[in-house]
């Protein structure tokens, strides 16, 4: 089962799914589970996740770190990048671009955004990356680059069954 049809499935759940399918995928690098995330929107080529705004993700002045939301933004990337990818394909972080815009103090959402003709070959994707204060006004907007390939024949039809 891929990553959207655990997503769907955890989100028939109320009032737990959300949070436990955060949780699992979160686990899958440990690191994002520092933002305390929440996956509150998946589909191909559109992620949502909100940080939350606590002690242990601020900086020296009390605000969200930029580090920490882009910890958010590339977990938003890579649930977009699971979503969405054919199965003949896998993809790997390449770079990261951040421009810092206004001070994060609020929770966050964190958004990746890509469009579908990118997955339709190897190559590099980049994905639109931005997060946003509770008040709608975005700290932060960038790009992760991904490097697309194909996958090996084995883990094709691993994946396919």
């Amino acid at each position: 089962m891929n990553l959207l049809e655990l997503y769907k499935r955890a989100n028939r759940v109320p009032g737990v799914g959300k949070g436990a399918f955060s949780l699992a995928f979160a686990l899958k690098a440990p690191y994002f589970l520092t933002i305390a995330p929440t996956v509150v929107e998946l589909r191909p080529n559109h992620a949502e996740v909100r940080v939350r705004n606590w002690w242990g993700v601020h900086n020296h002045i009390g605000t969200v770190h930029a580090i920490a939301l882009a910890n958010g933004l590339e977990m938003a990337m890579g649930a977009l990048a699971e979503a969405t990818i054919p199965a003949h394909l896998r993809w790997i972080p390449k770079g990261m671009e951040l421009e810092y815009l206004a001070l994060s103090d609020s929770a966050m959402l964190a958004v990746a955004d890509t469009d579908p003709e990118a997955w339709t070959q190897p190559g590099e994707i980049a994905v639109r990356v931005q997060a946003t204060r509770s008040d709608g006004v975005a700290t932060v907007r960038g790009v992760i680059r991904l490097h697309v390939s194909e996958r090996k024949r084995a883990a094709v039809s691993a994946s396919a069954g």
